[in-house]
């Protein structure tokens, strides 16, 4: 097998971010359920733009700020994702180019315009998403580059695009020119309401061995069995994949492999401001890890630590170097 180029592959949603603070009056009025992640057309997104109060605009997207992650801790990180050629999507592309990540998807010339997620941020830091996918569901299997995919030693796909048919084309054939360049796939669950929709296909994906590892937190893992019994349904998970991440908030991670079990803690924080891109960053601490060749606990940790940077500020991405973070902590040399 030849030495990888990239150490990580994110597939996703190339989607803007816009963050705002607010009320939970506010998510009643407009009708949202807190916590959770709603797909609206454009003429709702306008709509909610115009209600909600100043925002933070940033590059975004589950699998996006994954590799972002990736590249603020020194990983060799590439994207695949969608963007119009709009003012949106300009930024999105300069962002995480800016980031030291490799992008080179082709902007769509006609088509919806860019993708973006209006984030509500409670006081007590939850955030409620709407997601007007846009320019990001016509990610088409053309778009995915198989040089860059049999370069990549992990392919991480992000669950939310399995929506589009297209897009789950798309990530359906990188996953076997991953597989046929004898590299890994790596797939996050993203949302328990995701999992609703899909449950039967991940399943499939999981027990076909088209995925060899998935993250996943409480919510999405009681979806995938249907079950509120936790211990009942990592039983069942480790009969139907080899690797997988379940994080529990503050009670860290759990991370079950042919090694066995092990429970790793979460990084301690001050304050919690907004929860926007935990698990994504999660994600990219364990992947940078894994790269590495780190032991489960080492991967857990470095998860642990860049969900913590994370959730300490506002936006689903780093502030700090997370590379210098690991350093300090002990988590790399």
């Amino acid at each position: 097998m030849k030495s990888a180029r990239y150490d990580v592959l994110g597939i996703g949603n190339a989607i803007v971010d816009v963050i705002a603070r607010a009320e939970e009056d506010f998510l009643l009025k407009q009708g949202m359920t807190k916590g959770a992640m709603a797909l609206i057309d454009e003429a709702r997104a306008e709509a909610i733009y115009d209600a909600m109060g100043p925002a933070v605009e940033t590059s975004g997207g589950s699998a996006a700020n994954t590799i972002v992650g990736l590249a603020s801790l020194g990983a060799r990180a590439a994207f695949v994702g969608k963007v119009r050629d709009d003012q949106l999507g300009r930024a999105f592309t300069h962002d995480i180019r800016a980031a030291g990540v490799a992008f080179n998807t082709a902007p769509g010339s006609g088509g919806p315009s860019t993708g973006r997620c209006y984030v509500l941020v409670t006081p007590d830091g939850e955030r409620t998403m709407n997601t007007f996918l846009g320019a990001a569901q016509d990610l088409h299997p053309a778009d995915i580059d198989a040089d860059m995919v049999a370069a990549s030693a992990v392919t991480y796909l992000e669950g939310y695009l399995w929506d589009p048919k297209n897009a789950k084309d798309a990530f359906l054939k990188a996953a076997k020119i991953a597989h046929d360049a004898e590299r890994k796939v790596a797939l996050s669950l993203s949302d328990a309401f995701c999992v609703d929709r899909w449950r039967d296909e991940f399943l499939q994906l999981m027990r076909s061995n088209t995925v060899d590892l998935i993250f996943a937190n409480e919510a999405e893992l009681r979806s995938l069995y249907q079950t509120a019994d936790f211990g009942a349904a990592v039983s069942a998970l480790r009969k139907d994949i080899e690797i997988a991440v379940i994080t529990r908030s503050e009670k860290g991670c759990l991370v079950i492999s042919p090694d066995g079990e092990e429970a790793v803690p979460a990084f301690p924080v001050e304050r919690v401001i907004d929860t926007t891109g935990a698990g994504d960053l999660f994600a990219a601490g364990f992947l940078s890890g894994l790269a590495r060749g780190a032991d489960d606990r080492t991967c857990g940790r470095l998860g642990a630590l860049a969900a913590g940077e994370v959730i300490g500020h506002l936006g689903a991405r780093p502030e700090a170097s997370l590379k210098d973070l690991a350093r300090e902590n002990g988590l790399l040399d």
